[in-house]
């Protein structure tokens, strides 16, 4: 199978690379510079430097020519600040690429698409009651994302959207999303413990990402059209997360107490006039966050099994993942942010 992604040298699509590629499928990106210095990436692949917005449609159709899968492992999470509207830039970062990239993939003749998505839309699906797309712009755009998806599918062209949770693991050079964590647990260092929701996340590593890639490039579940696919290997209650954390940090033992979301949401004030001072608008409501917080959002691993992912290990990843943030916090290390390609 011969695979053409975007995406191909970040954190997500250089394991989804490494993956396919150790599966004997031959893998072109594009990607913009520069790259991360000391960054695992396979020299099978073959790289296409540039922007691929910049691109004419004549030059990404000849690029896709000879695919059969598009992966899409670029874009931009909730945690990226950018200022009103926010919509604007989720549309330019995860959902125009693909508007515009779709139908040039099937006049390509490529037959199958993977996006990355966030779990953030399953939540939207499963609880209505919230009220979150209404709330929350990053959740808005993640259904809109998918509806681009669905409405892209045809009897020639499938597309899987994998909703993914909160990963661990880190790529030499480049710069992890959990430093704004380490921000913001930082304020309660001086604290006898540290003040946080009761809820829990899915999770797993960015290994367990790309071999979920993989698997849904080569559609081993086996859909034809269109499919948003809850992606998760492990569920941890926020506590036991934190406790990793802190002995991350050298801060073994920390106590965590754990708070009601009516708790959180009085602390979330300064966070709301912090945006305002800096003409930033969230993605997601400061004072729904705390309810968000307090969910289990736990999601079955059988999605991930029949995919081929298989068992690693995420304390290890974590661990990684908060001792790079913390150097980078303290300025001890020079990285390249997370973009949007």
């Amino acid at each position: 199978m011969k695979v053409f992604m975007i995406g191909g040298t970040g954190l997500l699509g250089c394991e989804a690379a490494t993956t396919l590629i150790k599966r004997g499928h031959k893998v072109t990106s594009v990607a913009l510079p520069p790259l991360p210095e000391g960054a695992p990436i396979p020299e099978e692949m073959e790289i296409i430097f540039g922007d691929i917005n910049k691109k004419s449609d004549e030059e990404i159709e000849k690029m896709l020519k000879g695919s059969d899968c598009f992966i899409f492992a670029a874009g931009v999470d909730e945690r990226v600040e950018f200022p009103h509207p926010v919509m604007d830039y989720y549309y330019k970062y995860n959902i125009a690429p693909l508007e515009r990239i779709f139908p040039l993939c099937k006049k390509a003749g490529v037959k199958r698409a993977v996006v990355l998505g966030s779990y953030f839309a399953y939540l939207s699906k499963i609880r209505p009651d919230m009220d979150l797309v209404e709330n929350n712009p990053y959740f808005k755009s993640r259904l809109q994302q998918e509806e681009v998806c669905k409405n892209a599918c045809d009897e020639n062209f499938s597309v899987a959207v994998l909703e993914l949770p909160y990963i661990f693991g880190t790529q030499p050079g480049r710069k992890p999303v959990w430093t704004v964590l380490i921000e913001q647990i930082a304020g309660m260092d001086k604290l006898p413990f540290t003040l946080y929701p009761k809820g829990g996340t899915a999770m797993l590593t960015c290994r367990q990402v790309g071999q979920a890639i993989a698997g849904a490039a080569e559609n081993k579940l086996g859909k034809r059209f269109y499919e948003a696919i809850p992606i998760g290997m492990y569920n941890m209650k926020w506590d036991e997360f934190l406790g990793y954390v802190y002995d991350a940090r050298g801060m073994h033992n920390r106590k965590i107490v754990g708070i009601p979301p009516w708790m959180m949401k009085m602390g979330m004030g300064s966070i709301v006039k912090d945006y305002k001072e800096r003409g930033i608008e969230s993605g997601m409501d400061p004072l729904q966050l705390p309810y968000i917080m307090d969910i289990d959002l736990f999601i079955d691993n059988k999605y991930c099994l029949e995919l081929g992912v298989e068992e690693d290990d995420i304390v290890s990843a974590i661990t990684d993942s908060i001792k790079v943030s913390v150097a980078s916090y303290e300025g001890s290390v020079k990285l390249l942010d997370m973009k949007g390609e």
